[in-house]
């Protein structure tokens, strides 16, 4: 019986998975160890990444990566990718925790903040500059300048991109709705099929945005998705995504990237309706 045959279990946490790849990788065939050494310095994408992303990135077929990932223990790509998802979204520690690390590492000075602050913004929107499929901005364009009515859904840390857009659409005489989820109402239920819905949300997930997601879809309500990935919940077939990711300083994210990504947004559909 070969090593990989002996593998029955999937691994319970990202640590115990990378040990598994280092026990693995030498008994491995070729396209076999391929997969494994790339995911192997590519732990943090697995969360956000699609099995045709993560095989081309490792120079094979689909079909290999989902082998990989049954010699890994998991059923399938979808219960590997769980793995990672659940735990980023409880890795990030609570604000206390990070602003103790800041203390501690002596990055509290405020002069000190703002320019890693300005070095990850900048890294993000140059991310986002490289990253961004034209293609798939118009899409999601022509679908919001299209609407009777936007529909804006962002709560915890994307509020302040959904609030900027109710204000931008509202300075340009644009008919927008802000989702504030005040009593748990089930606000889906004012979707209209000529309406549309602009959703952002980032891992963690916000259950509100996700509910609100599907009644849209439910509905066929056009949707377009700011968020992190193609692993979102949000990222479901009929919705326009508009992947962005955010670089981070000390666990915090700005969102310098998504508002740049917003205002564009706002202002091209404004101008394609001619509003002023």
């Amino acid at each position: 019986m070969t090593e990989i045959d002996k593998v029955t279990a999937a691994p319970e946490s990202p640590e115990a998975f990378s040990r598994r790849i280092a026990e693995l990788s030498e008994s491995l065939p070729k396209r076999l160890r391929q997969c494994a050494d790339h995911i192997a310095l590519n732990l943090d994408r697995i969360a956000v990444s699609t099995v045709a992303e993560l095989a081309q990135g490792a120079g094979v077929p689909p079909s290999a990566l989902m082998r990989f990932c049954q010699i890994m223990g998991f059923s399938g790509f979808s219960e590997m990718q769980r793995l990672f998802r659940d735990a980023y979204s409880g890795a990030r520690p609570d604000y206390a925790t990070r602003l103790a690390n800041l203390r501690d590492g002596g990055g509290g000075a405020p002069g000190a903040l703002l320019a890693e602050f300005v070095d990850a913004g900048r890294a993000s929107l140059e991310r986002l500059a490289q990253q961004v499929n034209e293609n798939t901005l118009e899409t999601a364009v022509s679908m919001l300048s299209g609407a009777r009515m936007i529909h804006l859904a962002g709560f915890r840390r994307a509020y302040p991109v959904a609030a900027y857009l109710a204000y931008a659409f509202d300075r340009m005489g644009v008919a927008a709705q802000l989702h504030s989820g005040v009593g748990h109402m089930d606000q889906a239920r004012t979707f209209l099929p000529d309406d549309a819905l602009l959703a952002i949300t980032f891992a963690p997930y916000s259950g509100e945005t996700v509910d609100l997601v599907k009644g849209a879809l439910g509905r066929g309500v056009p949707v377009v998705a700011l968020t992190d990935g193609p692993a979102s919940p949000v990222a479901l077939p009929g919705a326009c995504i508009l992947p962005v990711e955010e670089v981070d300083f000390g666990a915090f994210r700005s969102l310098s990237a998504t508002l740049a990504l917003a205002m564009s947004l706002s202002v091209a559909v404004g101008a394609r309706r001619g509003a002023v």
